[in-house]
């Protein structure tokens, strides 16, 4: 890849904030071999989580789907700090959490704020394999985590 990924986060308004710190016993990304993973991030921004709660009751789909899409970009930070964005050939696998309400089923629409940043960043390479999964709880109490797995050149 080029600095492509770096001009489309531009031209969204978006900058790679600092890599979250870890709430427990691990790293942000580790890379074996041409695999970078990602650990779970959460929709942290300066520290601090920007919502909890449940959605469906308290976190609408929609404030959800964009703080997936912060997730996203917390985890486009730690891939970054670790390799560069430059260095990712391919958008591997999502895996995005959603701390859900009772009978709310709108986990993939939510998941779309991280997938869509990928394809945005990366195009064609940013298209993955996807899980979109209702918990009842996520650290902290968060709405929403999302981990990746990316291949690098």
């Amino acid at each position: 890849m080029t600095a492509a990924p770096y001009a489309k986060l531009a031209e969204l308004g978006l900058e790679l904030p600092e890599v979250a710190a870890p709430v427990a016993s691990y790293v942000p990304a580790v890379q074996s071999g041409r695999t970078v993973y990602v650990s779970g991030q959460l929709p942290m921004a300066e520290g601090k989580l920007l919502a909890t709660g449940k959605v469906g009751a308290g976190v609408s789909a929609e404030q959800a789907k964009d703080l997936a899409q912060r997730c996203a970009l917390n985890a486009l930070a730690a891939i970054d700090a670790l390799v560069g964005l430059e260095n990712v050939v391919k958008v591997v696998k999502l895996t995005g959490f959603v701390a859900s309400a009772p009978g709310f089923t709108g986990q993939p629409g939510v998941i779309n704020g991280a997938s869509d940043l990928f394809g945005t960043v990366f195009g064609e390479a940013g298209r993955h394999a996807r899980s979109a999964v209702g918990v009842s709880e996520l650290p902290l109490d968060a709405p929403v985590e999302v981990e990746v797995i990316v291949e690098v050149g």
